[in-house]
């Protein structure tokens, strides 16, 4: 594979132990080294903010469940699991930025990986809209005068729908810049929200399990408008999806972590793990100590009104000031991510402008073009949310569906790999122990991975009109995440056409051919 080669001279980063193994896969190393066990564990769970994504979607879940939409919780992070330990596995081995497109691009070919990647990243920018707009869920409920448009926080109404947009652009102004000025402060930053959102949803869960108002046997009951117990686990488990996303992320900064082989397999699933146990039990604890089931706060307001109401406004607000401390952390996190992605597909000269996207700062040890290029995207499809409320959803579910489908597309070769009698568990780690592996259990678990994503993926994708247009007259909402994938391909093939017709080629056939284990 080539190697980004500027003629002007760049001093060499900081080094670590096991940098050589960047070398490896042809690359040299230009991003800084200086993420450790907990940063490199930071940049998975950040992505993932429990507190984010389940107060974001909580009420959405509840409105379509009601209470049973718990048990969507265990079986999505059951799901995701199986997928965070076939991407441990490829961590160990691939530790190189832009893990979806790099792990696809070589258990499959080139043109495969490159539509794994350019699915990934349009995903990762809508995934970073999404998250800034969680903000409407939390600061209108701190204070009031952050309802900056019209009266109505609620994301459901024109008012909050716009007021999300508003305050979603600002949050991205400011996670663009940390983006831009050093790798060392976005990490800091990262560590201490990390901290901070850990900390508050150990004490949200005490004090709401503490508040409870009835038993747990109330999560096997369906609410007053479901009209059906498959269909209301399906569209209930939009929030469990929407959650334990991102993962992947601490595969993604494996450039800049110490001893990637062997960090970023245990990253991925401690991060998940972690993120599951607390959003489940704050899931739990919400359904037990809201004040009423029946009153319609819970399925518009959603937890914010759970902390206010039961724990009453001064704790509960300081609780929803951390909520907002994860948020901010987790669109930067996000945000991060995909601009690793970007910068590994224009590393290997795989996107549009790829030079100016592939030119890493020397001093910060961060590329600057890709979280300019994601931050302005991020807030264009902000604007949707001026067109529509219904915006707000589509955008959420579309994120899931790009991200989900870009999982598959590395299960899939995996899984084929691994009947070929193609995959093994040979190598070692910096440390000299054997690499992550699952062994015997790799077939099962990567078909269960694979089946997992592709079902989850029609399920999320699949045009209810009840969930996407419950108004009406907005079709193109209804059919939203179907449309935006089938224009991302689109533009993928159309942009791949154009550069074959001028001649542009693969830049090193030797990254499409072989599947090669890595030596130590």
């Amino acid at each position: 594979m080539t190697t980004t080669a500027p003629s002007d001279v760049r001093p060499d980063p900081p080094q670590s132990p096991g940098d050589g193994s960047l070398a490896e896969f042809g690359y040299r190393q230009e991003l800084h080294r200086s993420l450790g066990r907990y940063a490199s564990f930071a940049a998975g769970f950040s992505f993932i903010s429990v507190l984010t994504t389940v107060f974001q979607f909580f009420a959405f879940g509840y409105a379509f469940g009601g209470p049973v939409f718990f048990w969507t919780w265990p079986a999505v992070l059951v799901g995701q699991l199986t997928v965070a330990a076939c991407f441990a596995e490829l961590a160990a081995r691939y530790p190189i930025s832009g893990a979806i497109y790099q792990w696809s691009s070589r258990l499959s070919n080139l043109s495969f990986g490159w539509f794994a990647g350019w699915i990934m990243v349009i995903g990762q920018i809508v995934v970073v809209a999404a998250a800034a707009l969680a903000l409407q869920m939390v600061l209108p409920a701190i204070w009031s005068g952050f309802q900056l448009v019209g009266s109505d926080p609620a994301p459901t109404s024109p008012d909050g729908a716009a007021n999300a947009a508003v305050l979603g652009v600002i949050l991205l102004v400011l996670t663009t810049l940390v983006n831009v000025v050093d790798n060392r402060v976005m990490s800091v930053i990262n560590r201490i929200g990390v901290t901070a959102e850990i900390i508050g949803a150990v004490l949200i869960i005490v004090l709401l399990l503490t508040h409870s108002e009835r038993s747990p046997g109330i999560t096997f009951h369906t609410g007053a408008g479901s009209t059906g117990l498959f269909g209301a686990l399906m569209v209930g488990s939009f929030m469990a999806a929407y959650v334990m996303i991102g993962f992947d992320s601490a595969g993604e900064m494996s450039e800049e972590t110490h001893n990637p082989r062997r960090t970023a397999p245990r990253t991925i699933l401690t991060a998940l793990g972690a993120a599951g146990l607390l959003g489940g039990l704050i899931v739990l604890g919400g359904l037990l100590a809201a004040p009423s089931l029946t009153d319609g706060h819970l399925g518009v307001d959603g937890l914010s009104y759970v902390l206010t109401s039961s724990l009453g406004d001064g704790v509960g607000r300081a609780l929803l000031a951390d909520v907002v401390v994860a948020i901010a952390v987790a669109t930067l996190a996000i945000q991060t991510a995909a601009c690793r992605m970007l910068f590994s597909m224009a590393r290997d000269q795989q996107l549009p402008f790829s030079r100016r996207l592939a030119k890493v700062n020397p001093r910060t040890g961060m590329p600057s073009a890709p979280a300019l290029v994601v931050g302005v995207l991020a807030a264009a499809l902000l604007l949707l949310n001026f067109a529509s409320p219904d915006a707000f959803l589509a955008i959420g579910t579309t994120c899931i569906v790009m991200l989900y489908l870009a999982y598959a597309m590395v299960t899939g070769p995996l899984l084929v790999r691994r009947l070929r009698g193609e995959f093994t568990a040979d190598g070692a780690d910096e440390t000299g122990a054997p690499l992550f592996s699952l062994g015997r259990w790799g077939v099962p678990v990567n078909a269960i991975a694979l089946l997992y994503g592709l079902f989850m993926t029609v399920n999320l994708a699949w045009p209810r009109a009840a969930v996407y247009d419950p108004a009406g007259g907005h079709w193109y909402f209804q059919w939203f995440s179907v449309l935006f994938l089938l224009v991302t391909v689109g533009f993928g093939f159309l942009y791949r056409a154009v550069r074959a017709q001028r001649g542009h080629s693969v830049p090193d056939p030797t990254l499409a051919v072989a599947l090669p284990e890595p030596t130590r």
